[in-house]
């Protein structure tokens, strides 16, 4: 490695995060860093509590935190565990914790990618008044909307290499993009029409229930559709899905496949019943993150490439390697351990691995997020390709215009109910915004 790092003109050696924060330079991740055991406080000032003569001050730390929390406006208790946290509210308490480091430099890496449009107001509006302090922010994102509302300057990198550095106002949206995949995208949602009005029913809820989250839950899916789900942060969308998926229970209520009740206790039933789910989180549920990208795609297909007890590596590779090149990894090295690749190649992976179970039914959840224009693009091709071969993809985006641009159908929910249904001649931002917000109804 080479090369020359200058803070304010003058040569500096950052070997590791402690050398950035004493040089004033802070981080938000796109793959949150937080453990899931510790509280609220303890990640606050993880790797640098205060102490006093040798032992940790905690009346002191909880009193910051506290402070912190109350100033931001959040609600959480200091003392509660990051595993009870949803991903959004993690991401939103790691905005607020690098903001109040008073740092010179803040990196900001897809810091909108888990929270809801209000948010990123807020996230805007704090931005804003962090640049008129003289705070320096770099902000990394693959949300155009987003880089041409708050930048200055706009730098595009594609394959570690930059290609180009220009003030915002020399720049348009296809240009960027342009630059960003090295080729011009042939429309930006890939979706075909459907060949004929849906018809076959491939899943249905009935009157599903979880009394903390969701309440008397009815939706059909179809053949050959996919179906949008929409709704702010807390509307019960996620919580909805790991339900039918076997990932959480529910209190009461029916699951249907191809018109027959089922009980889905666990994954493993749904997996066997021809349904998947990509989750919102892929580091929590997603991927193995210290296993290869061979044993992460065959993960959900051992059962075939095992005989008698050992393990057909021929037999294993090719079909890894089938499956990866259908979602267009960008790699042939299949022992490069998976949390190696970017966000959108880790997505493929998983992608890839229920694509060889050959699924009916796949929920698919915020699986844009965070991930470059180019592969949300083969994503998109990929989903596509699927309902045209008849599968059913429930999809569920925080991102209105993708939800848009590739749904069939959309369900709007809020409070853990859905609150209207809406049809492509129907579909706009301002009408999914009104039903979410109570300020409008579906007829």
């Amino acid at each position: 490695m080479r090369g020359e790092i200058r803070i304010k003109g003058n040569p500096v050696d950052i070997k590791n995060p402690g050398d950035a924060r004493g040089h004033g330079i802070a981080m938000i991740f796109q793959e949150l860093s937080y453990v899931a055991e510790m509280s609220i406080e303890e990640n606050f000032f993880l790797g640098e509590w205060p102490s006093r003569w040798g032992k940790i001050s905690w009346k002191k730390l909880r009193y910051q935190v506290t402070e912190l929390l109350s100033e931001e406006g959040l609600t959480y208790s200091p003392g509660v565990k990051m595993k009870y946290l949803s991903i959004s509210e993690v991401q939103h308490l790691a905005i607020a914790r690098a903001a109040s480091k008073n740092a010179e430099l803040i990196i900001m890496d897809e810091p909108s990618s888990a929270i809801t449009e209000r948010e990123v107001a807020e996230l805007f509006g704090r931005i804003a008044r962090l640049k008129a302090k003289g705070t320096s922010i770099i902000y990394i994102s693959h949300k155009m909307d987003e880089i041409f509302q708050i930048a200055d300057e706009i730098t595009v990198m594609r394959d570690g290499k930059v290609i180009s550095t220009q003030a915002k106002e020399e720049l348009t949206m296809d240009n960027v993009i342009a630059m960003m995949v090295g080729r011009e995208l042939s429309g930006e949602y890939p979706r075909q029409a459907m060949r004929s009005p849906p018809a076959e029913i491939s899943l249905e809820v009935c009157s599903l229930t979880s009394q903390k989250y969701f309440h008397e839950v009815d939706f059909r899916a179809y053949h050959g559709e996919i179906l949008g789900f929409a709704g702010l942060m807390g509307a019960g969308r996620t919580e909805l899905m790991k339900a039918v998926f076997g990932l959480a229970r529910f209190d009461s209520g029916t699951v249907k496949l191809h018109g027959q009740a089922v009980q889905l206790k666990n994954p493993a039933y749904s997996i066997a019943s021809g349904m998947v789910m990509l989750t919102e989180d892929r580091r929590k549920y997603g991927i193995i993150p210290v296993r290869n990208i061979r044993e992460n795609t065959a993960l959900a297909s051992l059962d075939t490439v095992f005989c008698k007890g050992y393990l057909d590596k021929d037999r294993e590779y090719t079909i890894v390697n089938e499956a990866c090149e259908k979602v267009n990894l960008n790699t042939k090295d299949y022992e490069k351990i998976i949390s190696k690749l970017s966000g959108g190649n880790q997505q493929k992976v998983i992608l890839a691995r229920w694509m060889l179970l050959d699924p009916e039914i796949l929920i698919m959840d915020e699986p844009t997020r965070g991930i470059d224009v180019g592969a949300k693009y083969e994503i998109y091709k990929i989903m596509d390709q699927l309902v045209q071969k008849g599968k059913t993809i429930i999809f569920i985006s925080s991102e209105l215009p993708e939800l848009i641009g590739m749904s069939d159908r959309v369900y709007v929910m809020s409070g853990g109910r859905i609150r209207g249904e809406l049809t492509r001649p129907e579909f706009s931002q301002e009408a999914i915004m009104k039903i979410a917000t109570g300020s409008g109804l579906s007829e």
